[in-house]
């Protein structure tokens, strides 16, 4: 407040003005002040670990409530192989779904083994097949 109050004494012609336009006390010596440089605000980087490639992990839900030890797995950059035989056929197709998305939102590879069995590959995994399907069909899972 204090300054506020010298500030209009000074532009009202009350008081002798103690800084000028620039902010320097102009009795001050002619000393030239180093300003500091501007900061300028770089992105952090997002840290991406490498893929473990000697781990794969093996699931064998039994209900839908072990969806997020496969999703956090494969958000790891784990291969995860997921064995569906011990779920019902609602809950499996649901499975299913989840591990589309969860492929799809991670830009990786759901490929069925067997009828009931799906290998999820993350992005940074190169998994090479015997199959005879064209690429396109077999980097995405359609259950129809």
């Amino acid at each position: 407040m204090a300054g506020a109050l010298r500030k209009t004494m000074e532009y009202l012609g009350l008081s002798e003005p103690t800084e000028d336009a620039f902010g320097t006390d102009p009795q001050a010596s002619d000393e030239v002040e180093e300003r500091p440089t501007p900061r300028v605000l770089t992105p952090i980087p997002r840290v991406v670990s490498e893929p473990e490639l000697s781990r794969i992990v093996t699931v064998h839900p039994t209900t839908y409530n072990e969806a997020r030890q496969i999703g956090e797995a494969f958000r790891d950059g784990i291969p995860v192989i997921m064995n569906l035989t011990g779920m019902g056929e609602a809950e499996a197709k649901r499975m299913v779904d989840f591990s589309a998305g969860l492929v799809f939102g991670l830009h990786g590879v759901i490929e069925r083994v067997t009828n009931r069995v799906f290998l999820l590959s993350p992005a940074t995994v190169h998994v090479e097949s015997d199959s005879r399907e064209p690429e396109e069909r077999s980097r995405f899972f359609n259950q129809g």
